[in-house]
């Protein structure tokens, strides 16, 4: 795939049921199977991604689409360690195999990050496993910190949650 650090990623804003978004949101359900052994059942509703209530994006390389990655509205999870704020939640960050290590997750993140912030969102958080440590680094070396365990795996001892100040955005991506 040609770019370096994502720049040759095109974000489009789809429904999440447009047909790239449904082949990319099942490829990462058949990276959590061979990772953990079964796929994400968090509950989830496409109208959560729709504007509004939140952003589903499809990164394209060339015309060929490579990258996802969501948001949308939570309820500040309890033990956070921000004031009571308007917080998003991170949902399928996902790149193809092949389209690995040229900078496209970071420049998802980034986008979704931005766009959340445009929206009025003051902190983020996102929810990843221990069976992801390329997840865990972008997210680290993004300024995410660790934070308390919420949502539906948060009794899952490989479960790990990150979040961060939308203030703290960088425009390094």
């Amino acid at each position: 795939m040609a770019g370096t650090l994502g720049a040759d990623l095109r974000i489009v804003s789809v429904p999440v049921t447009h047909p790239d978004a449904v082949r990319l949101v099942e490829e990462v359900q058949q990276e959590y199977v061979a990772r953990y052994g079964g796929r994400d059942d968090t509950p989830l509703d496409g109208t959560e991604f729709e504007p509004g209530n939140g952003a589903f994006y499809v990164g394209y390389d060339g015309g060929t689409a490579v990258a996802s990655g969501a948001w949308r509205w939570l309820p500040l999870p309890e033990g956070m360690p921000w004031t009571p704020a308007r917080c998003v939640e991170i949902k399928r960050m996902y790149v193809v195999p092949p389209a690995r290590g040229h900078g496209h997750a970071r420049r998802m993140l980034g986008h979704l990050e931005a766009d959340a912030a445009a929206q009025g969102a003051e902190v983020v958080v996102l929810e990843t496993g221990t069976s992801q440590p390329e997840a865990i680094g972008l997210y680290t070396s993004s300024g995410y910190q660790p934070v308390p365990k919420y949502g539906h795996y948060c009794c899952a001892p490989g479960s790990r949650c990150f979040g961060r100040p939308l203030a703290q955005a960088s425009s390094r991506y």
